[in-house]
């Protein structure tokens, strides 16, 4: 037995059209397959919310085949019930539960869900009508090409700055700091003062000691004008000039020898041992020493 309820909601179905229902949606289904949904979303409108679809369905065929017969399930118990029904207390809810609950009332609650769906497809058709435009393909066309140009800046800026950033270090590294002083003077002492510094510093400070061979270096070549007393430039520049101001090329190799020397062991990461460091001015002192025994 059902509930006055649910029987007053089966009455209300409209069984005596089933058969041309029925009959209208396998047509729909035959000849506009894509209007199935519409025709449905009608006919369960029509039939008082019941659910006529299910989500399992996956062609045309077993959703008319799933909406036949929860019509006629529908139909077929309200024929069976008529002349039979007693009426349950308002309070029966227990009953009514049960009745809902059955797999052709299982989305009987669901009735709103379809107004969402039905809120979507009309957005979505409205940006697709909307997009198909000349003005809108027109628009996409320049948002492409402005989103393009912007990803290929920021690609090369990093690029340069990626580039800026490890140049950066190197061109630091090759100049040196030639600072004697407070208001850091231009000006190199003798190349002896220098390596006597660095003899000094060797022991307790082998950074300062290369420091000083290099400065040592440096004088070296600026006494026999081989070099410009521009602090400016940085050590690899000072070598590719050497050539053109009389260097041999036995000189400036020994000369770009021991300024990559200086590079890898000033600026790197790890102590400068002492004995590098050692080797490194008796390199400065013997180069000074030819120089000088050139020049005289």
């Amino acid at each position: 037995m059902i509930s006055g309820l649910a029987l007053l909601w089966l009455a209300a179905l409209p069984c005596e059209d089933s058969a041309r229902e029925l009959q209208q949606l396998t047509e729909v289904a035959e000849r506009a397959p894509e209007a199935l949904d519409e025709e449905l979303e009608a006919l369960e409108s029509r039939w008082e919310g019941l659910p006529l679809r299910s989500p399992d369905d996956q062609t045309p065929a077993e959703r008319v085949e799933t909406a036949a017969g929860r019509i006629q399930g529908a139909c077929t118990r309200l024929e069976a019930e008529r002349g039979s029904v007693t009426p349950l207390p308002r309070s029966d809810r227990a009953r009514l539960q049960e009745i809902l609950s059955r797999p052709e009332f299982a989305q009987a609650r669901q009735r709103n869900g379809d107004v969402l769906q039905r809120f979507f497809r009309m957005l979505m058709a409205w940006l697709e009508e909307l997009l198909q435009t000349r003005e809108a393909q027109g628009f996409a066309t320049s948002t492409r090409t402005v989103v393009l140009v912007l990803g290929v800046g920021v690609v090369l800026f990093a690029v340069l700055r990626l580039r800026h950033w490890k140049r950066g270090p190197a061109r630091r590294g090759a100049s040196v700091d030639t600072d004697t002083g407070p208001a850091g003077a231009l000006r190199l002492d003798t190349p002896g003062e220098h390596l006597a510094r660095a003899r000094t510093a060797l022991r307790a400070q082998p950074r300062d000691a290369i420091r000083e061979g290099l400065l040592a270096l440096l004088s070296s070549l600026e006494a026999k004008r081989l070099a410009r007393p521009d602090r400016v430039k940085t050590n690899r520049e000072l070598v590719g000039e050497l050539p053109g101001r009389g260097a041999s090329a036995q000189l400036t190799g020994e000369v770009e020898r021991l300024v990559r020397w200086y590079d890898r062991a000033f600026y790197s990461l790890e102590p400068v041992p002492s004995e590098d460091a050692a080797r490194f001015v008796d390199e400065v002192e013997r180069l000074h020493q030819g120089l000088a025994g050139a020049a005289a």
